[in-house]
């Protein structure tokens, strides 16, 4: 089975791509290699810039899939342009979409694919949300096989947190060095973090599945977390405790809207996830990598290349700034 990752070498999509091979696809990756990470092995390279779309006609010729699954996409253009490109290349096209689309707040607990789409907080869930929308209006106008999946928070080379810095090592400097960490609300909200090995047992066999197309799926771990669970577990993998400080989400919002806005639109919400569908679909499917253990994974990666332990002098100010501003009113 031929299949196309635009991507694949991401925190995610890097897990999928490896169990693909590991399944005997014929796995193309196709993105512009500005990234350092080592090559998959038993995977097709093509390089192109997606957004050029004469330079990836150019680049996969007459090439044909039996699935193609974009990683990148987020917002409605991209997937408007990938229906130009590969309607006629392809039998499925999977678009990456985000559990962030889902009613915000929520008005179940549990959350089904059934739930509503609506998210009036955050911008990057409204612009997923209006992808998948783009993409079933004209798969019921023409019958493009499409099928969407939304991972919840899902994490490899990187830290599941909601607040300290997405993909790089601040936070863990930050604990590793004794200074305090910020968490929202009472950090007593349940959430759900998945590895992203976990969320390929799920993900690889929908590529090619008959019964996936014109469907909807996330896939995540059935593993309970708190905040304070998350927070916790990633100082202890480091070897120390964590100094967690308190604050509102509505302050934050408040405070500094753009890191308001992943907490109000998403993660100060309880998030439990049913994972019926992909089951049906999947028999057997179950995440296996419980958070304590994944979390070390992801410290040791971190730990193999110091050039990976990244600090985001930016972040540090902002989470100051805002330890700083609470307690000034309290």
């Amino acid at each position: 089975m031929k299949v196309l990752f635009i991507g694949g070498t991401g925190n995610i999509s890097a897990a999928c791509t490896r169990r693909a091979v590991a399944k005997g696809l014929d796995v193309t990756c196709l993105n512009r290699a500005q990234r350092t990470t080592d090559p998959i092995p038993g995977v097709r390279q093509c390089t192109a810039n997606i957004a050029d779309e004469d330079a990836v006609r150019t680049a996969l010729g007459d090439d044909t899939f039996d699935c193609v699954v974009n990683w990148v996409a987020f917002a409605p253009q991209d997937v408007a342009r990938d229906i130009r490109l590969f309607a006629p290349r392809t039998r499925q096209y999977i678009f990456i979409s985000s559990a962030s689309a889902y009613q915000k707040p929520p008005t179940a607990p549990v959350i089904t694919e059934s739930t509503p789409l609506h998210n009036p907080f955050w911008h990057y869930a409204q612009q997923k949300i209006a992808c998948e929308t783009h993409l079933i209006e004209h798969m019921r106008r023409t019958d493009f096989p499409v099928t969407i999946v939304r991972p919840s928070l899902t994490y490899d080379t990187l830290f599941p947190i909601a607040l300290g810095g997405w993909g790089c090592y601040t936070l863990a400097h930050r604990l590793l060095t004794g200074q305090e960490i910020v968490v929202h609300g009472d950090g007593e909200s349940l959430w759900t973090v998945t590895h992203a090995e976990d969320f390929a047992r799920g993900f690889v066999p929908l590529i090619g599945h008959p019964a996936a197309k014109g469907h909807s799926f996330h896939i995540t771990s059935d593993e309970l977390l708190t905040w304070n669970n998350i927070y916790d577990a990633i100082a202890a993998a480091l070897g120390v405790s964590a100094r967690k400080v308190h604050i509102p989400s509505a302050f934050i919002a408040a405070h500094n809207p753009e890191l308001g806005a992943g907490l109000i639109g998403d993660k100060s919400y309880s998030s439990i996830f049913d994972n019926s569908k992909i089951r049906r679909l999947v028999p057997g499917f179950a995440a296996r990598i419980p958070f304590h253990e994944g979390v070390r994974r992801t410290v040791r990666w971190f730990a193999a290349d110091p050039a990976r332990q990244v600090i985001d002098p930016q972040v540090n100010r902002d989470l100051d700034a805002l330890i700083a501003a609470y307690r000034a009113q309290h």
